[in-house]
This record gives C-alpha cells, structure tokens and sequence, in this order.
C-alpha cells in the first residue's frame, strides 16, 4: 500500500507522495515569513507547481493509504442458483 497526501490550499486539492515533512516545514516558514512561494511537487514527476501562501490562507492536510482494489466475490450465475438445493 502506498501513502498519499493530500493538500488543499484554498480549496484546491494537490496530491503528494510520502514524504512530506520537508514540504510541510517549507510552507510553515512561508507563512511565518509573512508570505512565500513553496514548490508543490506533483504525484508522478513533472516540475510541479508554485504557491504563493500567506498568512490566514486556508490549508489543510490529509492522508490516507492507497492500495489495490479488492478482488471481485465470486457469486453464483443466476441459472446455477436455481438448481441448487
């Protein structure tokens, strides 16, 4: 399974790979600053993108595991359901 982050900044969603712990110090230091761009890398490469944060923009962070989709359940053709006793 495989951790996934997920940033929303003013309403908008950006999704990052683990780890985030240096992204997260970054845009803290931004804000403290008064205001700065942070880079927000992508999920699959690519250069990313620059976000101007500030002080009393909205940002919240959540994560949660993504993993392969569970195997389908087996279940009995209708007309073999109708035979069986």
């Amino acid at each position: 399974m495989a951790i996934v982050n997920r940033l929303t900044v003013d309403g908008r969603d950006y999704f990052l790979p683990d780890p985030v712990a240096e992204l997260k110090t970054n845009i803290l230091e931004a804000i403290k600053a008064g205001g700065g761009y942070v880079n927000i890398p992508p999920l699959r490469g690519g250069p990313g993108v620059d976000i101007l944060f500030s002080p009393g923009m909205p940002v919240t962070w959540s994560q949660f595991e993504v993993g392969e989709a569970p195997a389908p359940i087996d279940e009995p053709d209708d007309e073999l359901a109708d035979y069986e006793l």
